[in-house]
């Protein structure tokens, strides 16, 4: 790069929703268990496009084009990812974005984990850092887009701005995103809500929903020209009294910021060891453009009656660290306050509540047995998984050959009366390229050896699970390493749960070697977090959920080894696809009480996986 310019915190990219018959950038993006949208490469991005182009309801078999893909197809009719061998299924979208920006270039952002190994930003990230990078800023500060870290480009490095950890950043040239032209929809995306067309009402869909159309909503108002800022307020005479303070007069694109109109509020000093103003801007006069709730200098006053002190009407945001310099929180507080400050309206800063993650200590004397559940522990030791005789058996059990039809086979995507789209990949004796067989079950038909190498490429644990309505036939097993799952009752009440006692589960797994069914066997996996303490109320379909999952864990489905989402470690201990309560007395994290549809949720992703009390009586 050549000459640096000044460090900027941008508060959002130029992401936006395409308009009406202009060319636009396509991504697949996929949705982890944190609600963040993760893209497809540009290459598998390429292959989904063309298969949408012949048929817009068929299904994409991602490891045409990807060999780390094998097992997932995705179904454009419904949306949704499935992972062939775990059953895991996932929500799918279409994306846009400007053909200039990064994806369309074919420019990727990574950063390497723990493992070594690089991982891809969000797109929407990915986008930002090629921004800043293009303007020649020599840092990047990502808060304002929910990440607490700093982007050093003139030592391609990341750091935690709270543990001061640096990682690797690089940046990548690779193919680039397909490019679409037409008219295009806003957006393409799962079908939410249970076939109602509702959007989903769960905590975190609906902070990534606002945090999206915050980001659109601001883009929007940096293209508005708004009057001058008015002049900023008479200070309080001296000796008035401390009252709560939101944000210093300042502007944000043009539109004025202004602060609560408290009781006796003052412009704070400059408290010992905060960060230094930025030198091109002069003391009180903001940095237009900028996100002015996030900037490094101190805006924030003390308060002695935060709550009593804010006027009617007047919105009250929380913030975390609210003495020291901690920005607002960037998901939700900190979108909102920018948006009611670029309108022009008052903002007040309130403490942060803190979830209450734990209960009441409890003496040994009132930790109960759970009623109608034998016992109070569940161990599970290294075992080998059960080893089927030959693939092909296990598939014959499960199948009755009939006449096929022609339609496709939704595996390779052949028909059913051609050869299977395996021939001269696998080889089994005794199953022809062209044999078809159907479910018995479901009478779901695919090519036999199209079944053999689903089989073979999942836990060969003698079940098998149907590509298409995700009927399972057999015992499914996980891969959860050995551990300890402890239960029992507490003399506590959760939220929504006043008359009754609460289970806690305690489950704990220390670190080892992971084993022939783990990503890499022979290497260390770590186990961050244990004991995992969860919660269900002691009501009847409380202990009916404790019941199943009990018999999860006997299976190995409660946990895996994977790559963390939150951290992005690699050979860890991840959770499973069925959610767990881990937040007792609040529900801030989105993973508490009160959550009226939770235990009906969990009891439909533990049928998912195979379990439920109509199978275990079977």
């Amino acid at each position: 790069m050549s000459q640096p310019g000044q460090g900027v915190m941008v508060p959002v990219n130029g992401l936006g929703f395409p308009p009406q018959n202009v060319a636009r950038v396509v991504v697949w993006e996929w949705l982890n268990e944190h609600s963040r949208w993760r893209p497809y490469t540009a290459t598998v991005c390429h292959h989904i496009e063309n298969v949408l182009k012949e048929d817009a309801r068929g299904s994409v078999v991602l490891g045409q084009v990807d060999a780390q893909l094998v097992p997932y197809i995705i179904d454009l009719q419904s949306m949704h990812q499935f992972r062939q061998d775990t059953g895991t299924m996932r929500p799918v979208r279409r994306n846009f974005y400007d053909p200039s920006s990064a994806p369309g270039k074919g420019i990727v952002w990574e950063w390497e984990n723990d493992g070594g190994a690089w991982t891809a930003y969000d797109m929407d990230i990915c986008i930002t850092i090629q921004n800043a990078y293009e303007k020649q800023h020599p840092w990047l500060d990502l808060s304002s887009l929910g990440f607490c870290y700093l982007i050093y480009f003139n030592s391609m490095s990341q750091m935690n701005r709270q543990t001061r950890r640096r990682r690797r950043l690089r940046r990548r040239l690779d193919l680039a995103y397909p490019l679409t032209v037409g008219s295009i929809p806003k957006s393409q995306s799962w079908p939410v809500g249970a076939s109602s067309g509702q959007p989903c009402s769960c905590q975190q869909c609906l902070l990534v929903n606002s945090t999206r159309a915050a980001s659109n909503a601001i883009l929007a108002s940096q293209r508005r020209k708004a009057p001058p800022a008015p002049p900023p307020p008479a200070p309080p005479p001296p000796g008035g009294p401390v009252g709560t303070l939101a944000v210093r007069p300042s502007t944000f694109a043009g539109a004025a910021l202004w602060a609560a109109p408290t009781a006796g509020s003052a412009e704070p000093s400059q408290p010992p060891g905060a960060p230094p103003r930025s030198p091109s801007a002069p003391s009180g006069a903001p940095t237009p453009g900028q996100n002015n709730l996030n900037r490094p200098g101190p805006q924030r006053a003390t308060s002695v009656s935060a709550r009593a002190s804010i006027p009617p009407g007047v919105p009250a945001l929380p913030v975390k660290n609210l003495n020291g310099t901690g920005p607002v929180h960037p998901a939700l507080a900190g979108m909102t306050g920018i948006l009611l400050c670029a309108a022009g309206l008052p903002v007040c800063l309130t403490r942060a509540p803190k979830p209450i993650l734990h209960p009441p200590p409890v003496s040994k004397s009132d930790v109960k047995p759970v009623p109608g559940v034998p016992g109070v522990c569940r161990k599970t030791k290294k075992k080998h998984l059960k080893k089927s005789k030959n693939p092909e058996d296990v598939v014959r059990r499960y199948m009755k050959v009939k006449n096929p039809p022609d339609e496709d086979c939704t595996i390779c995507m052949e028909r059913l009366v051609t050869a299977s789209g395996y021939e001269g990949v696998l080889r089994h004796k005794g199953v022809r390229p062209e044999l078809v067989g159907r479910l018995g079950r479901c009478g779901h038909m695919y090519h036999l050896l199209c079944l053999v190498a689903m089989y073979s490429n999942g836990n060969k644990d003698g079940s098998l699970q149907c590509p298409t309505c995700k009927a399972i036939y057999g015992e499914k097993t996980g891969t959860q390493p050995p551990g300890k799952m402890e239960f029992h009752l507490i003399p506590h009440s959760l939220p929504g749960f006043a008359d009754t006692q609460t289970i806690r589960i305690v489950y704990d797994i220390p670190t080892g070697i992971q084993g022939p069914e783990h990503p890499n066997p022979g290497k260390k996996f770590t186990a961050r977090g244990f004991p995992r303490h969860c919660y269900l109320p002691n009501n009847e379909k409380g202990r009916k959920v404790l019941r199943l999952l009990i018999t999860a864990w006997e299976r190995r489905l409660i946990f895996t080894i994977g790559t963390s989402n939150t951290t992005g470690e690699s050979d860890t201990v991840v959770w499973n696809e069925i959610h767990h309560k881990t937040e007792f007395g609040s529900n801030l994290t989105g993973h508490g009480y009160p959550d009226a549809s939770y235990l009906d949720n969990v009891l439909a992703e533990l049928t998912a996986q195979g379990v439920s009390e109509a199978v275990a009586k079977a």
